[in-house]
């Protein structure tokens, strides 16, 4: 029986999914790899116990060099993504002081419906979490930003809704948008890593969101900027309608004013 049918809800309840993924795993031997779990979930268990998360109060799938897991739906978003990923971050620190293989991780952030069955969890909630977790801005800013060790990647109707009105631990400011398109994902992420005012997207400048089309996930439709703007996006001049990009791009730089300029991008990404 699902966990839709036990909550008596037609296709699953409204639960907060986190996707995490080790960076690098595929080139760690298998002690190396099991040194690295074993920090994974001790990390994870430090953090869920700074939210008073117990154990067995959530689900959690173990996915080889990654975990995925939903939580109950009584758990306040605000707690995860503000001391739950302030907890990570010193646990990963502690782990890789003095260490010359560090473990760095990706985590990406969403909530929405889930069901749940004896097999595991579904739903675009998951689905997009992963995606998130996954994506090439968030592979490409751990392979070329070696000294980070936990990137966060929340979804556009967690970062509106949840992340932008603050918190203890939360730093709505230091978060900085980017488009990924993976398979049937074309959404807007927000990239966060802890003690840094600005992530190091690629492709250009990181500043004020553009560019923003309709969600794909469970919240309302994300909000728009009004206006017109102009980039130049590898050389070449790109006209923005209504807050519309067209075309595939790896970057945007906004072509005059002192403005910052929204980072889109897609490209390579590191092994695992």
């Amino acid at each position: 029986m699902s966990s839709a049918e036990v909550n008596g809800v037609a296709g699953g309840i409204h639960r907060f999914v986190v996707f995490g993924d080790i960076c690098g795993s595929g080139t760690l031997d298998i002690a190396g790899k099991e040194l690295h779990r074993a920090a994974m979930y001790a990390a994870f268990d430090e953090a869920y116990g700074s939210v008073g998360v117990e154990p067995g109060t959530f689900h959690q799938e173990d996915r080889g060099d990654g975990i995925l897991a939903a939580l109950r739906p009584d758990v306040p978003p605000t707690l995860m993504v503000g001391r739950w990923i302030d907890t990570l971050y010193e646990s990963l620190r502690a782990h890789n002081t003095g260490r010359s293989r560090r473990l760095r991780l990706r985590i990406g952030m969403n909530a929405g419906l889930v069901a749940q069955d004896r097999h595991g969890l579904v739903g675009r909630a998951v689905d997009l979490a992963a995606r998130l977790c996954d994506s090439a801005p968030a592979k490409q800013i751990m392979a070329e930003s070696p000294e980070v060790d936990l990137l966060v990647v929340v979804s556009d109707w967690l970062y509106g809704n949840v992340v932008a009105e603050g918190g203890r631990y939360v730093e709505p400011a230091h978060y900085r948008p980017a488009r990924i398109r993976s398979k049937e994902t074309d959404e807007t992420a927000w990239f966060h890593v802890p003690r840094r005012t600005v992530p190091p997207l690629p492709g250009g400048e990181e500043g004020a969101r553009t560019g923003v089309g309709p969600s794909r996930g469970d919240g309302p439709t994300p909000r728009t900027g009004g206006g017109d703007r102009t980039y130049h996006v590898g050389g070449d001049l790109l006209d923005v309608h209504g807050n519309t990009f067209h075309g595939d791009f790896t970057g945007i730089r906004k072509s005059t004013g002192a403005g910052t300029a929204a980072a889109a991008a897609a490209g390579a990404g590191e092994p695992e």
